[in-house]
């Protein structure tokens, strides 16, 4: 199918052939007829994309902090990778559309093929022939007589109702609109269904002269005469509220707004404006100044917008999609008119036409722009082929990968290419784009959005598991039944029963199965070991983790989708520690802080099978530019510490070995995959044994039931009835 995407490198603009999405649960697939292109939104962010990387930093100094630190942290070579990988990624445009449901995803009962919709979102109602959008972006069209392109104007039709609730304008009060474009255009129909008297200012006189037109009841394109026009139609009092649908980094508009409204009246901030407030006015007024905050209720809550888990009615009575199906209902009603403000109509094929007329690269005046779609066209293939990499036609491994994410796309496909033995045939993610951009960087031989492709693929022997976590366990048992090797970036799983599915389907099949416990595979790791092996066990270990907090709506602090941080990352430092020891944990303890997420800061003591004692120190409450890691070993009169990969120091008798990387890292993930492709092409050992795997997976597990207990837990296995029972000590 065809979408608009942009480069997040250079801003150029393409019209791509990309996979069709796949239905989600709690979403449904939308084929497009009408989107509509937002000049400032969208313009602002091709302006941005089209910077050098000087000018990128100067827009952006807390990413250039961000990026220093990693330096400072990781090397030079690793800050650079990361930085190139996140500039790869295409930007999907667009956030407002309408067209017809053709599938319903899994938990949607309200909804059916046919429907007609509006869709919102970025990274949703996207330009393209068809939309994946979760149930809360949607608003179904009331009536036949509402088209398809009235419809593509719903989500700013919600901002402006947002930002009209926002002013508490009521029945008979006079409103102020400074900025008249579209937005500002159908905020002023808005306020006239509300029956409200608007006077509005715009400094382009077509625009002024079309809200007139539309039922303002005076505009002008002055400033000394919008003044004296609030007075006039106030009684001399100002306006009651002033909403702000300008884009300017000026701060004039919002000290504009401080004249001319009333005394303890509310003034608006809708648009993008400088928000440098002169006291004087605001003070003596005592002015009510607020920032309306896109469509509503709901917006960037991803409980309700991904999940669907709408606020009670009776709690709030206007959320982002309730905003959305008044629109429409405005549409239906007639109460609203969005024909007279459509001034350009372009079909997806020269859709880059409508970005160089909002660009400013056509001396031609716009208003609404319109991207127009073939509704009639038939379903959109899932599978785009590509050109593979000829250098390894006949390799014996030959990966489909699953996820497109920050860590495969930056991390794990570069250290995987490195192997000339292995081929990649295949990438499946559930965004288009996404998957063909990484297939077309790195030569996969086809890409999609439908994972079957990956499983059914006979050309496929190994699936390489680069999904959020709650996908591993469902994923691991799919590829094993398909008689695929595994690899799977850790987690494992996030469960005891998505442990035990997998120990069944991988004891009835002949295959190989790894996590991507990459540490013990790093050479620094390999150098402690073999140190520390001479000396002999058991040891005193202590792995302390710098973490560094996520947002608290980061997707692995989500308990659906990546299980808490210790389920997601800790798993990895109980593998280091088992590598380490050359043993497996049979119980732990663990001990957190009393702040609000339970699983962050904490300390996890573990025993181990030949005696060995470990701590695990993970803490996000710290400072991201100090080491992230550092291991601590204490053997028989023996030392070794492993700071963040870059540094290693080996004592014993009171002699010192050190070995130093200033550039980059080395976390073993090249190495890691190298011997995980030996293991299949030799059909050699495992070099985990999946015994490994799984008492590290299920000594994470306890970790967490230990936290919340305040108990030791055993970390033990009933191979009896393939069920695990915690034995509390």
């Amino acid at each position: 199918m065809k979408q608009v995407l942009q480069s997040a490198r250079t801003g150029e603009l393409e019209v791509a052939e990309v996979p069709a999405p796949r239905v989600l649960a709690g979403c449904v697939l939308v084929r497009i007829a009408a989107s509509l292109v937002s000049a400032g939104t969208e313009r602002a962010s091709a302006e941005f994309a089209s910077k050098n990387l000087l000018q990128k930093a100067r827009s952006r100094p807390d990413l250039v902090r961000d990026v220093f630190k990693k330096i400072q942290r990781d090397g030079l070579l690793s800050a650079v990778s990361a930085v190139r990988s996140r500039l790869d990624q295409p930007t999907a445009l667009g956030y407002s559309s309408a067209g017809v449901v053709v599938e319903i995803g899994e938990g949607i009962s309200d909804l059916k093929p046919g429907d007609r919709v509006a869709c919102a979102g970025a990274g949703f109602a996207v330009h393209a022939e068809i939309a994946c959008i979760p149930r809360m972006l949607l608003a179904k069209i009331p009536s036949a007589n509402v088209g398809f392109e009235s419809a593509a104007f719903t989500t700013l039709g919600a901002v402006a109702i947002h930002g009209m609730r926002t002013s508490e304008a009521k029945l008979g009060e006079s409103v102020a609109l400074i900025g008249l474009g579209l937005l500002g255009q159908l905020t002023l129909q808005i306020l006239n269904a509300a029956g409200c008297r608007v006077i509005g200012l715009d400094l382009l006189q077509e625009r002024a002269q079309l809200a007139a037109k539309m039922g303002a009841l005076a505009v002008t394109t002055s400033e000394s005469e919008f003044r004296d026009l609030c007075l006039r139609y106030s009684g001399g009092h100002g306006v009651d509220c002033v909403l702000i649908i300008a884009e300017t980094p000026s701060s004039g508009p919002v000290n504009l707004a401080s004249e001319v409204v009333r005394d303890r009246g509310i003034v608006v901030a809708v648009g993008t404006v400088g928000l440098e407030l002169h006291r004087k006015l605001y003070y003596e007024k005592e002015l009510n100044f607020r920032v309306s905050r896109s469509y509503g209720p709901g917006r960037y809550d991803s409980a309700f917008e991904q999940k669907g888990r709408d606020y009670p009615i009776g709690h709030v009575r206007w959320t982002e999609t309730r905003n959305m199906e008044a629109f429409v209902q405005l549409l239906a009603d007639g109460k609203i008119d969005v024909e007279p403000l459509i001034t350009h109509r372009f079909p997806i094929e020269n859709a880059l036409a409508g970005y160089d007329l909002i660009s400013g690269q056509q001396a031609e005046p716009f208003l609404g722009v319109l991207i127009q779609y073939n509704i009639e066209k038939k379903q959109e293939p899932r599978r785009l082929g590509l050109v593979a990499s000829p250098k390894t036609a006949l390799s014996q491994v030959r990966v489909g990968l699953l996820g497109a994410g920050n860590f495969a796309r930056g991390v794990l496909i570069p250290a995987i290419r490195r192997d000339r033995e292995t081929q990649l045939a295949g990438m499946c993610a559930t965004s288009g784009p996404r998957a063909r951009s990484l297939a077309t960087k790195y030569g996969f031989g086809f890409c999609t959005t439908d994972e079957d492709e990956i499983y059914s693929d006979c050309s496929i022997n190994t699936v390489v598991i680069a999904t959020r976590h709650h996908l591993h366990a469902r994923q691991i048992v799919r590829a094993i039944e398909a008689g695929k090797h595994v690899f799977c970036e850790k987690p494992l799983c996030l469960t005891e029963q998505g442990l035990q599915e997998i120990e069944l389907a991988y004891g009835h099949a002949n295959c190989h199965l790894m996590v991507g416990f990459n540490r013990r595979f790093a050479p620094m790791a390999q150098r402690m070991k073999e140190f520390l092996r001479e000396a002999g066990g058991p040891f005193t270990m202590h792995y302390r983790i710098n973490a560094g907090r996520l947002p608290p709506d980061h997707w692995i602090n989500d308990p659906e989708q990546g299980g808490g941080r210790i389920l997601g990352e800790v798993c990895h430092f109980v593998d280091f520690l088992s590598f380490i020891s050359g043993s497996a944990p049979v119980a732990v303890q663990t001990r957190g802080l009393p702040i609000s997420n339970e699983e962050q800061d904490v300390v996890a003591s573990i025993e181990f099978a030949d005696g060995s004692l470990g701590t695990i120190s993970y803490v996000c409450s710290g400072d991201r530019g100090y080491s992230k890691e550092r291991a601590e070993v204490f053997g028989s009169d023996c030392v070794a510490v492993l700071d963040d990969f870059r540094s290693l120091d080996l004592v014993r008798h009171g002699k010192k070995r050190s070995a130093r990387s200033w550039l980059r890292q080395d976390k073993g993930h090249v190495a890691e995959w190298k011997v995980f492709s030996e293991c299949i092409r030799n059909s050699g050992p495992a070099l985990i044994p999946f015994e490994e795997i799984v008492a590290s997976t299920l000594a994470t597990i306890r970790i967490v039931d230990s936290l919340r207990s305040g108990r030791v837990e055993r970390v033990t296995a009933d191979r009896s009835n393939q069920m695990y029972a915690p034995l509390v000590s």
